[in-house]
């Protein structure tokens, strides 16, 4: 799941920002604007300068590890979103805040310092886990301020731990809304992706409908018309009269004509699935889209389209969530008489590879689709979709003008 934020969720900004023809803010300046993130840089500014401290001998150890501090609660989004990572800035905030309080047990808002943590806890795990966080640092503060000789230990944890716990509702709530605000975001794209390859299977449809009625009404009756002329030409009286012999051409031409218009309808059909793909793609702030499909590729199978399309997204959700992945290529092309569907990510997945629901639903469009697909990993812990198709028939491809056949 994307970093939540006390601001609009990465999907939604992503998707805005696209719309309005611009590009995302760099990390670090997004990170440092983020609602939450700018009153809690001001807050550690708050806390600096309000510790009692021997500003000659723990001056610079006590801004060292304020800087630490910092540099870990931004780090998070400078550096990385992977949940490893997450774990890894978390645990050195958790340090550095209870060093900070080591440092200057007796005065100063240094517990402030864990509001900050815990908010952000709250924001990335899920509650309960925040809360069995939440005591043990609290533990960990009292011990530190009782060792210390501070007589009001208790009522100093006691305190912060009511101000942690309004942080941890106000962000728990803030990350439930912005993960429903997400997810409609993904909602919408799925169905702008949908709406894009119905649009294009009506249009085919009506265009196959078009041809066969031109065929079967039109053709029809100018053949008919042509055997007519035919035995009008095969009097003796009209043989030689100009008029039947151009009436009999212009038949002709334009029964041809009417062939060529079939043709090039049915020629004309396929499914505009890149299209599908990027408006799916779309409100992923990462990773970004990649698409090598075939030119020749002419795929009028909504069946297959839909499995097509329903592949590729699972694949953009695994990689945005769990791989960490910057991009992911998409490469579709014909074989034969197979159509092959390789997907790839820049990402990493920890080893073995175990099929979770959404790799298990994944393998069971594509067997409903009469195809087969294999997972593996590269030597660097990259995702890999290999999908087969087999096809019935060749798909239909870009045709040279041929002339025209009998009906």
């Amino acid at each position: 799941m994307p970093e939540v934020t006390f601001g609009a969720g990465p999907v939604a900004t992503a998707a805005r920002a696209a719309q309005h023809g611009r590009m995302p803010m760099p990390p670090p300046l997004r990170t440092l604007l983020q609602p939450l993130n700018l009153p809690a840089v001001l807050s550690w500014l708050g806390v600096g300068l309000s510790l009692p401290y021997d500003r000659a001998t723990q001056g610079p150890l006590v801004w060292t590890v304020m800087a630490v501090f910092l540099f870990a609660f931004l780090g998070d989004e400078l550096v990385g979103t992977a949940r490893a990572r997450r774990g890894f800035w978390f645990s050195l905030q958790a340090i550095t805040a209870l060093a900070i309080c080591y440092l200057a047990p007796r005065g100063g808002a240094a517990p402030a310092l864990l509001v900050i943590l815990v908010a952000q806890l709250a924001m990335s795990y899920p509650l309960r886990r925040v809360v069995a966080m939440t005591a043990a640092l609290n533990l960990a503060l009292y011990l530190i301020l009782s060792t210390a000789g501070n007589r009001g230990a208790l009522i100093i944890t006691l305190c912060f731990i009511g101000f942690q716990g309004f942080a941890v509702l106000v962000a728990h709530y803030a990350r439930g809304a912005e993960q429903a605000r997400d997810r409609l975001a993904l909602v919408n794209a799925d169905l702008l992706a949908t709406r894009a390859l119905l649009a294009d299977s009506a249009r085919d449809a009506e265009r196959l409908r078009m041809a066969r009625e031109l065929h079967d009404v039109a053709g029809h009756k100018l053949t008919a018309m042509m055997l007519n002329l035919r035995a009008l030409a095969a009097e003796p009286d009209l043989a030689e009269r100009r008029e039947v012999q151009v009436a009999q051409q212009l038949a002709g031409e334009l029964l041809g004509d009417i062939r060529s218009v079939v043709q090039a309808l049915r020629d004309a059909r396929g499914l505009d699935l890149a299209t599908a793909l990027r408006a799916l793609a779309a409100p992923l702030p990462r990773p970004a889209l990649e698409l090598d499909l075939d030119d020749e590729l002419n795929l009028t199978d909504p069946a297959l389209a839909e499995t097509l399309l329903r592949v590729v997204q699972e694949a953009l959700t695994n990689a945005a969530r769990h791989a960490d992945a910057a991009r992911l290529r998409v490469a579709l092309h014909r074989d034969g008489a197979a159509l092959e569907l390789r997907i790839a990510d820049d990402g990493r997945v920890r080893a073995p590879l175990r099929e979770g629901n959404g790799l298990s639903g994944m393998r069971e469009r594509v067997t409903a689709a009469g195809g087969e697909l294999d997972f593996s990993l590269s030597p660097e812990g990259a995702m890999r979709i290999h999908a087969r198709f087999p096809l019935q028939r060749p798909l239909p491809g870009p045709r040279a003008p041929t002339a025209a056949t009998p009906a």
